[in-house]
């Protein structure tokens, strides 16, 4: 019993880091931070968020403001429950106001970074488990969306798209992968890890693309360029290609001929939906290998030809409406298989995700 509560106290805290690391809202670090204390910011967790905050291996990226409203949060949270505030907390968080002027002045970009690790569980014995970190997604991400910077910002339907992946590696290793609205490139980096013969990722809008371009490299996944001699021999391979679904033609899509397309949040606008089952239809059209998939998993994974996984909130019913008749139309068949084929929960920590509301659909062509 001892060993198993010791267990749990150190994943709690665990779970506080990689919380923090992700940039999850500071309501819910804090949460989190009462849960690794038995219900209260004990001075031992304070000390624990202080290190992982202002530690010597801490990425210096982490954002300023983000990270002092998280102390000034746990300051007053502590005083009003007339617990004790360590005194290095005090004294970073009076530090970090005398400071703030400055750091206004010179952090003037809208991108924080973030870490988003995806956990896998490892028994220990019958009685004690322990969750490790299987992969490490690092991005910079927009940090406000009122600016119409959605394309870098971290979507649910992209966290639960990659947990799909890293739930079932079999359907995408050895596969050739391409993504459409790819944002900040998180399912291209679960597609490295697992496999994928080829990663291609696409985007329709310049600054998001440049955006995934660092990210790639901030993974160390090399970016695939013509006449590189460098990159001839480098394993982690990605394409990040600019494509716009109004413009791009079947000839454009002919040469990629992926054996798998997918998409997180790409039916967000009824008015994008026609170009969108468009694209799709010409990808999943093309003359491919016959029946591959057949047979080697269950109902929902079985295929004959290329195949699509959409991961998307439905947010507006006359949208999604929109996009499964624009499917029937172009004789795509559509199946929700959210609950047939649902993902392993590899990010427990991240309280704001809300992994119930995201549908996964498997596309097919029916031609």
């Amino acid at each position: 019993m001892a060993e198993a509560a010791a267990q749990d106290a150190a994943e709690q805290l665990l779970y506080l880091k990689l919380a923090y690391l992700a940039g999850e809202p500071p309501a819910c670090v804090l949460a989190l931070a009462r849960k690794a204390g038995g219900g209260s910011i004990t001075p031992h967790v304070q000390n624990f968020l202080l290190e992982i905050c202002t530690g010597t291996n801490v990425d210096r990226r982490q954002n300023f403001t983000y990270t002092t409203t998280i102390f000034k949060r746990i300051i007053s949270e502590v005083e009003l429950s007339s617990e004790t505030v360590i005194d290095g907390l005090y004294e970073e968080f009076a530090q970090r106001m005398l400071s703030k002027a400055k750091d206004s002045l010179l952090n003037k970009t809208n991108h924080i970074y973030k870490e988003i690790s995806f956990l896998s569980s490892t028994h220990v014995d019958d009685n004690v488990s322990s969750r490790l970190i299987s992969v490490v997604g690092r991005l910079s991400c927009s940090s406000s969306m009122l600016e119409g910077d959605t394309g870098c910002s971290l979507w649910p339907s992209s966290l639960f798209l990659s947990e799909f992946i890293l739930s079932y590696p079999e359907i995408f290793s050895t596969k050739c992968c391409f993504e459409l609205g790819s944002g900040v490139g998180l399912v291209g980096i679960c597609l490295n890890y697992v496999g994928a013969s080829k990663v291609i990722l696409t985007d329709g809008d310049t600054s998001t693309l440049t955006n995934m371009k660092e990210n790639m490299e901030l993974n160390n996944l090399c970016i695939e360029q013509e006449d590189s001699e460098v990159l001839k021999e480098c394993k982690n391979k990605v394409e990040c290609k600019y494509l716009s679904w109004e413009d791009v033609s079947e000839n454009d899509l002919w040469g990629y001929q992926p054996d798998i397309v997918l998409g997180a949040d790409v039916m967000y606008n009824p008015v994008c939906v026609p170009h969108l089952v468009r694209v799709l239809s010409m990808l999943l059209r093309q003359d491919r290998r016959q029946g591959e998939n057949k047979g080697k998993f269950g109902d929902e994974f079985q295929t004959e030809g290329p195949v699509t996984y959409i991961a998307t909130v439905v947010r507006n019913a006359e949208t999604f409406n929109c996009f499964a008749k624009a499917a029937a139309n172009a004789k795509l068949s559509a199946i929700n298989i959210s609950s047939s084929a649902a993902p392993s929960n590899l990010l427990p920590y991240m309280l704001s995700y809300d992994r119930s509301s995201v549908q996964l659909l498997k596309i097919t062509s029916l031609s």
